[in-house]
Parts: C-alpha cells; structure tokens; sequence
C-alpha cells in the first residue's frame, strides 16, 4: 500500500463519524487560531515599530548618565523594581542613581574613539504653548532636537536649526489650536512658551519663530521640536536667581555615534569610566519586550488549548480503533503489516491536525482582517501605516507543522493499539 493510498484512505475513514472528527477539529482550531493571531499581533506591532524606528533614523544618537557603576538602572533610580527592597538613603548621591557630570567627564566622553557632538543636555520643564492669536494657553512638551540624523515627518517648512534664533518645530496638532489656518499659515508664526522660574515662581514666556510642522509620530510621541538657543533661553528663564553650581549642574549628555558597529564597544568604555549609554534602540527594545510578553502569555494560552485538543484526538481514535477492530482484523489477514497500520492511524491523527490547522489559519485570518478594519477605523486612526494583525508566511507553516506534530504524537497510542491488534481476535471482535 503506497503512502499516497495511505493518507487517501486515512482522509476518508476520518469522515465516517463526521460529527466526532468536526468537534475534534474545532477544538484543534481554538488553539492553532488563538496561537497565529497572537503571533499576528506580534508581528504587526513589531513590523510598525520597526518602521517607525528607520523612519525616524537617529540611531546614532546616545544619551549617556554618569552613575557609580556604569548601569542604568531604572529599579534603583525610582524605587526598585517588584519584590526588591528599597535602597537606602544616600546624601551624597544626586538624583537617585545619576551623578553630575562635570566638564572633565565631558572631556573624557569627547575622548572616546567613534564619539562625535558632544554636548550637555538640559531638560525644561515647559508650563504652556500659547500664540497672540488666541487667547487659550495648552499643556505642552518641547525638547531639543538631539540630532540631524532625525528623520522627521514634515507637513510644511524645516526643521529646526542651530542659530541666534529660537525656533521650534510644531507638532500639527497644535496649529489650528494655536490659531493658525493651515500648517503652511504657521510658518514664520511666533509662539510663547512659558516655564516657571524654580527660585522665584514667576512665569515666563520665551517667543519663538514656527520654522517647521511634523506630522505625529509614534517615535516623537508629539513632542514639539526646538534648537539649542530656544533650549538655553527656556533654561535660563527657568533657572535665573539660582546658585550658579545648581544652574550648571548636568546629569545627561548627548552624542552621535560616527560607527554603529562600535555601539557596544563605546558602550563598554563609558561602562568602565563609570558611565551608562542609552541608544534609541535601547529604548525601542524596551517597548518590544513588553509586547513580548504578552504575546508569550497569550501562546502559552494557546498552546493549552492545543494540549486540550490533543486529549481529544486521543480520544477519537481510540473510539475508532474499537469500532473498527473487525476492519483492522481483515486488513491484518489480507496481509497488511503492523507497520501499515500504524501509519494508517497516525495519518489519520496528522489530517485531523491539518484540517483543524487550516480551521485556525482561515478564522484567524477571518478575524484579523476585521480586526484590521475596526482599528483602522477608531483606535488606530491617527496612526496610518499601523497593521494591527499581519500574518507571516513563516509563523503561518510553523504553526501548521507544530500543530499536525502534536495530532501525531497523541494519535500514537491509538495507532500502536491497531498494529498490535491479533488477527484472529480482531475478526472474532463483536
């Protein structure tokens, strides 16, 4: 009997009791659809953030934290982490784990093969964004544009650029808030942004010329962009009438990196002159570690469905083993070897995995495109280009192989139960 007659007859004695092989097979897909629709999601979140990321580029640019071992460690900067005991208290130690970086630090960072631009980086903290246009003032994030390397989405004009002048680069989400009638109306608007001054409470508003409107992105997480001039005027205004070590106190500094293939190397300088690196990539691995987990879970939940569905296929053959005993007894006469018929049954183990498999990829697909839609639709509008749920072709295949791997390995005890069956016995069976 070929191999071929084989899986045809497996097929066909696997539909003599269609109600038992169907519940099998829907239980089989419970599994194979939940595993490929988390694998989907996965591969959705991961494939947009990847793009984001070489959207955005600035993958050279590093920020670097002055620490007593060299480790960022976000458990001993804000508490520790769950389960840890909290660290005790240090008077000597600034900011909880980071360190001020003095000028010489700066000298020795600047030193380091590969490292290019370096210079402090002072964080604002802003109060509003307002415009002589409208009389509302809005909550609002700035930040100093780290690098040229960005690659930001523009809807009109520039990005923002080194001078005498403050610039800032607008998200578009502000330009009709703030009173203009179109991102090309914004260009050369003046805005306010205000600060408080940490010494006397005032608020103070530092002008600034709209170079530049960015679309959102996931990367800029509607930060508005601004160069370094408006960066020291909101410092300074924030700052003023403050003892002049407090003012001059750096706890960040950014770079650019001239080789990334040095990323680790340069890493494991700044490590030993007790420094700690953070890279775009660092903070983008991070998001996906937590999607990651996720999805683990909701595979390993899967996977207990397939295990589930195991259990049933074990019970299926079984019961077709004893209702074909007789069956079994003549094919034995006739001369069909032990072997035979133990593939006979394992084959019909692998179809029931295969059409619960195909089950499971065709709803998932079902289910992903509708997904893809409602998203599209309402959570996810604002972020065009975002596939909730994409399929791999290889995550597809694998899952299918795993999936008919598992019918086989609980269809054994059936199939090894009908090789063993005597000849005799089986056709005396009643």
């Amino acid at each position: 009997m070929k191999i071929t007659d084989l899986i045809i007859t497996a097929n066909r004695n696997l539909w003599r009791n269609k109600g038992r092989s169907i519940l099998t097979i829907l239980a089989i897909f419970v599994g194979s659809g939940t595993i490929l629709m988390t694998a989907g999601v996965n591969t959705g979140v991961n494939s947009y953030i990847d793009a984001q990321m070489a959207a955005f580029g600035g993958e050279d640019v590093a920020q670097v934290f002055k620490t007593s071992d060299g480790i960022f460690d976000f458990g001993g900067a804000f508490g520790g982490g769950a389960g840890e005991a909290p660290q005790e208290y240090d008077p000597n130690r600034a900011m909880a784990n980071f360190e001020v970086i003095t000028g010489e630090d700066l000298e020795e960072i600047a030193a380091i093969e590969g490292v290019r631009n370096v210079r402090p980086f002072r964080n604002v903290s802003t109060e509003y964004i307002t415009s002589s246009l409208v009389d509302t003032k809005f909550v609002v994030s700035v930040q100093e544009l780290p690098a040229d390397s960005l690659n930001l989405s523009l809807a009109s004009g520039r990005i923002v650029e080194d001078g005498e002048e403050a610039e800032i680069l607008l998200n578009d989400n502000f330009v009709e808030s703030l009173g203009f009638s179109s991102v090309e109306d914004a260009i050369g608007g003046i805005v306010r942004v205000a600060v408080q001054n940490s010494a006397t409470g005032e608020i103070k508003e530092v002008p600034m010329t709209v170079v530049g409107v960015a679309n959102f992105s996931m990367m800029s997480q509607g930060r508005n962009w601004i160069n370094n001039t408006a960066n020291d005027e909101l410092y300074e205004a924030m700052t003023a009438g403050l003892p002049e070590v407090l003012r001059n106190q750096v706890f960040t500094v950014l770079f650019q990196i001239e080789d990334l293939d040095r990323t680790e190397e340069i890493r494991e300088e700044l490590r030993e002159l007790g420094f700690a690196m953070m890279t775009t990539d660092d903070q983008v691995g991070a998001i996906k570690a937590v999607f990651d987990a996720i999805t683990t879970v909701l595979i390993i939940f899967g996977a207990i469905a397939l295990l589930a569905a195991s259990m049933g296929i074990i019970n299926t053959l079984f019961m077709a083993v004893q209702e074909r005993t007789r069956e079994i007894g003549l094919m034995r006469a006739m001369g069909l070897s032990k072997g035979k018929v133990f593939q006979l049954f394992s084959l019909e183990a692998i179809v029931l995995g295969f059409w619960g498999s195909v089950v499971g990829v065709a709803i998932a697909f079902a289910m992903g495109s509708l997904a893809n839609f409602l998203a599209s639709e309402t959570f996810l509008s604002d972020l065009p280009g975002f596939t909730l749920v994409k399929f791999d072709v290889s995550n597809v295949v694998t899952v299918m192989l795993v999936v008919m791997f598992i019918a086989f390995l609980a269809g054994t005890l059936p199939a090894r139960k009908a090789s063993r069956q005597d000849p005799i016995d089986a056709l005396r069976y009643e």
